[in-house]
């Protein structure tokens, strides 16, 4: 029997600290459950690595939701073309969607950033990680919201 509580914050320490070692926002919501669904750690990192920045850091869609719904893919898809289960992929998606989006208001990186930071910059240059840039940006709080609204979902479909 799995302890939700304790698998939680065990996910969200695992998805902090990659981010803290310099991936990027999706990156560190997928890697903190490649374990889980047995996805060898480079594979998930490579996978999840245009995502970061709001896609291509771009500032679309935040990374960290992208993440979720890479996971979902891993969840529920099948690498089959089966209409039934690619409509049960798309409804776990809008759930977390919809979750998301109430706690933060958006799913769309740059308004996420524009409540913290002057100037939105779309340059394809990471910046450089720094103490200033981990105080100025939310990206690890929406790392860590990202991992809890995806453990929840894994908790209530595990029932």
């Amino acid at each position: 029997m799995i302890d939700w509580k304790e698998e939680t914050e065990r996910r969200v320490a695992k998805g902090i600290a990659f981010f803290m070692q310099g991936y990027n926002c999706s990156q560190s919501v997928t890697l903190a459950f490649a374990d889980w669904y047995d996805v060898p750690e480079g594979l998930m990192a490579r996978m999840s690595a245009s995502f970061g920045g709001g896609m291509g850091r771009m500032r679309e869609t935040c990374g960290t939701a992208s993440g979720m719904f890479m996971l979902a893919g891993l969840d529920v898809a099948t690498p089959y073309a089966d209409k039934e289960v690619k409509a049960q992929n798309y409804k776990v998606v809008q759930g977390l969607a919809a979750d998301f989006k109430a706690e933060v208001g958006t799913l769309i990186c740059r308004e996420i950033l524009a409540s913290r930071l002057e100037h939105v910059d779309t340059n394809p240059i990471p910046d450089e990680r720094t103490a200033e840039y981990y105080r100025k940006r939310p990206c690890a709080k929406m790392v860590e919201l990202a991992i809890r609204i995806y453990m929840r979902y894994l908790e209530k479909k595990e029932g």
